[in-house]
Parts: C-alpha cells; sequence; structure tokens
C-alpha cells in the first residue's frame, strides 16, 4: 500500500477492525448508535443473499443466459451500509454494479438481469423503488443525479426539517472520477448547493487500471477542490459504511449541499465476465483482502456478541438458495419483448412527441403485415 496516494488506507473511518472487533469514532461512531443487534444481523444477511445472487447472475453468464455480467464480490458492506441508511423519500443513480443497493431499495434482483440478456435498454419505471436504472456509459448518470437533486431543491423536498426531506445517492467507481461528466457534476452540485451524496467505490481498479494510475492523492481529496465536503471510509466496514453515508445524507438532506463519500474496498472478481483480472493483479493482493472480507468481518462481529443463532444463518442460506433457483428459472423463461415498449417511461407523464413516435412506429409494423412479409 502506498503511503499518501489513493491506495492509502490512511485517514479511514473504520468502527470494526478486520478481526471484527467493534471501535469507536470520535466523528462518526455516534451515526451508527442505532444499529442494535436485530439491525447488524439484517445486514449480515442481506449481504450474505445478494452474494449469492452475484455468483449465480456470474454462472448464467458463462453458461450463455447473460451477455455480460458485472460482479460487486468483496463490495457488499459498502453497497449494503449505504443502502440501509437511506429513507423513502432518497433516491438512487447507480452505475452497473450496485446490486446490492438495488435490494435494499426493494428491486427484486432478478429484474436487473433484463439489461444484461438485452431485453431492456432504457424501459424502467423507478417510481417503485427510488433506484434509477442501471448506467452503462461510465460517469454519465452523475450529471443527471445532479440535476434530480437540483430538482429537490427547488421543488422544496429538502431543508423542511421533516421526515419528508430526501436527497439523491449517486454511485459509481475510482474510475469514473476520471471522466469529464463527474467533474461537471461536482462543479454543478456544489454551486447549486445540491442535495447529493456521491457514493465512490474505489475498488482499486477502474476495468484494468489502477487507481495509481488516475490519481496522486486518496479520491475523497478531489472533493476539496470543488467545496465539496469529503470523508473517506473503510468499504469493507458496513457498519462504518452506514455511519458516514447517515452523515452525508443528513447534511444533504437540510439544505447544507453535496457531500463525496470514498469507500476504500476490492473488486474481488473480474471488472465484467470478459475481463482476467490475473493479468493485472497479484495474489498477494488477493490474499490480503481476503482477510478483510466485508461478511466474515461482520459474522464475527456478531459471533462475538452471541447475536448470530444458528437460524439467522440457516434462514439466509435458504433465502439465498431459494433466490438462486428463481432466478435461474426467470431468466431462461423470459421472451423478447414487443419492440414499442421502448416508448414506455421516456417520461414520467404522457408526451405528445413520443406519442406520435409510437403511432408512427406502430404503422411501419404493420405495413410489414400488409405487404405480406410478416404473417
Amino acid at each position: 500500500m502506498d503511503a499518501h496516494g489513493p491506495l492509502s488506507e490512511e485517514g479511514l473511518v473504520r468502527l470494526l477492525d478486520r478481526t471484527g472487533a467493534r471501535l469507536d469514532h470520535p466523528d462518526f461512531g455516534a451515526y451508527a448508535a442505532e444499529l442494535d443487534a436485530a439491525r447488524l444481523r439484517a445486514m449480515w444477511h442481506d449481504m450474505t443473499v445478494v452474494r449469492a445472487f452475484d455468483r449465480e447472475a456470474t454462472s448464467l453468464q458463462r453458461q450463455g443466459e447473460l451477455g455480460l455480467w458485472v460482479e460487486a464480490v468483496g463490495q457488499e458492506a459498502a453497497q449494503i451500509g449505504s443502502g440501509h441508511a437511506m429513507r423513502p423519500s432518497d433516491f438512487v443513480f447507480p452505475s452497473y454494479r450496485e446490486h446490492g443497493v438495488a435490494h435494499t431499495r426493494g428491486v427484486d434482483l432478478p429484474e436487473i438481469l433484463r439489461i444484461f440478456r438485452g431485453l431492456q435498454h432504457g424501459a424502467w419505471d423507478p417510481a417503485a423503488h427510488g433506484f434509477h436504472l442501471y448506467t452503462l456509459v461510465i460517469g454519465a448518470h452523475s450529471l443527471h443525479a445532479t440535476g434530480y437533486a437540483m430538482a429537490m431543491a427547488r421543488d422544496g423536498l429538502v431543508g423542511t426539517g421533516q421526515d419528508t426531506d430526501g436527497a439523491v445517492v449517486c454511485y459509481f467507481g475510482d474510475g469514473a472520477t476520471s471522466q469529464g461528466d463527474v467533474n461537471e457534476a461536482l462543479t454543478f452540485a456544489a454551486v447549486n448547493d445540491a442535495p447529493i451524496v456521491f457514493f465512490v467505490q474505489n475498488n482499486q481498479f477502474a476495468i484494468s487500471e489502477p487507481a495509481t494510475r488516475q490519481s496522486r492523492v486518496p479520491l475523497a481529496q478531489r472533493g476539496a477542490g470543488f467545496g465539496v465536503p469529503s470523508v473517506r471510509v473503510d468499504g469493507n466496514d458496513v457498519i462504518a459504511c452506514y455511519a458516514v453515508t447517515q452523515w452525508a445524507l443528513q447534511h444533504a438532506r437540510s439544505g447544507a449541499g453535496p457531500v463525496l463519500i470514498e469507500a476504500f474496498t476490492y473488486r474481488v472478481g473480474a471488472h465484467t465476465t470478459s475481463d482476467d483480472p490475473t493479468r493485472y493483479r497479484s495474489h498477494a493482493d488477493e490474499a490480503y483482502w481476503a482477510e478483510r472480507d466485508p461478511i466474515a468481518r461482520l459474522e464475527a462481529h456478531l459471533r462475538e456478541l452471541g447475536e448470530l443463532p444458528d437460524e439467522a444463518v440457516e434462514a439466509a442460506a435458504s433465502e439465498a438458495k431459494e433466490l438462486g433457483r428463481r432466478t435461474r428459472e426467470t431468466v431462461k423463461s423470459w421472451e423478447r419483448p414487443a419492440v414499442e415498449t421502448m416508448f414506455d417511461h421516456v417520461y414520467a407523464e404522457p408526451h405528445g412527441t413520443v406519442a406520435a413516435e409510437r403511432a408512427w412506429f406502430s404503422r411501419y409494423e404493420r405495413s410489414f403485415v400488409d405487404q405480406g412479409v410478416h404473417a
């Protein structure tokens, strides 16, 4: 690990050490005080189930059922911890690896596989979950997220002191911080006091490019250049991720403006199923991070407390197995949707131009039937 650069662990907020022992923090410890054993078990349960789903999706891709899959194994603490800190009035803009966050927002996990099977290209109704469609263009969604946050502020949905106050959480990786869109989003968010939390999952590799080739300093320090309060957190510590996100969301919801969180974690698997990580990282690094596994860390803590009974472990295993079965059967049962579905959910409300284009396309499709091209 470098001493002061983007791979440094210096300055990380940490509330669980790698063995599962509970730590305190003068600034953020209080934000995790409400986490009793039941809520910690729920986080462990969610991380366990999401990892099992992730493995199942990888298997489906290897069997040719998905065109591509993006693993999140090893990053569960950052996602489940931050996801548990949100409330219904918050809105999430993910990139393409936020399966754990989707789970915490009530998204049925098999549904996110449609885009990886080539059956969905934007037809998504976010109203049901406060969770936007995955974005495959790296960093592009950060501007959309900032605009949404600015609109929330203009609609009076922040700074009232009520439970209805909300904020946006925008997730992206370390590689996206090098994209112009992300830097523009930080500028717009800062000067407009947008209620948004930029959540960077620094998993240390942008595809195959290490973070040391993207920045000379920890990524959280970039926030200072935009006037955005920033914090680094141990991304494999679910309790710390929860606490830091709680603080950031309270800051944003109050109308005080944006926050940047850098969750320092590690991508255990490949960037995608088309990647070979053995070509650019060492077994020593993999072994180092295996000792800091987020699920094992919280499990050790719960066992030390005597708060992980056998029935809780069995329940998680049972749910994971059932989700795997349902995921396989669901994906294999999907048929190609009607082409007209591409017009659904373009706008939240009916739109004249979209309606006209849909009508034209219907006439165009019928013309082939009329000419006897299609049965």
